[in-house]
């Protein structure tokens, strides 16, 4: 495929509603999740670079860098539980609920490919 071509064909899938997408930008529970999830994405991204220059440009691991970014992760969460109204608790032992019902009391790679999504959501809904 030529790249005029591909082009083309993705602007025709862009969403285009600039109008509807400012006024949802007014909006200041999706502009505190916007934050949030734009700022998790970029301290993960820089955790990810750690461990890029440790393994493929032979660089030692920084684990005080690691820390510091767990430590930016964990203030961009707070902001969306925050706006979620929910508790970092709630969501560990949320999140070690599904775990068990995925893998019983431990990892296997049957639990990790065969998973029953709809008995996760139930209890991540609950």
């Amino acid at each position: 495929m030529e790249t005029k071509k591909y082009k083309d064909l993705v602007l025709k899938t862009e969403s285009k509603d600039f109008d509807a997408i400012s006024s949802r930008l007014k909006d200041k529970r999706a502009l505190r999740l916007l934050h949030g999830s734009c700022g998790i994405a970029t301290e993960a991204g820089e955790l990810l670079d750690t461990m890029k220059k440790h393994i493929f440009y032979g660089k030692e691991i920084d684990t005080v860098n690691i820390v510091e970014e767990i430590g930016d992760l964990m203030w961009y969460s707070a902001i969306l539980l925050d706006e979620l109204g929910v508790e970092f608790e709630e969501v560990m032992e949320k999140n070690i609920n599904k775990l068990k019902a995925r893998y019983g009391d431990k990892f296997t790679e049957t639990g990790a490919n065969v998973r029953d999504l709809n008995k996760e959501r139930k209890i991540l809904e609950s």
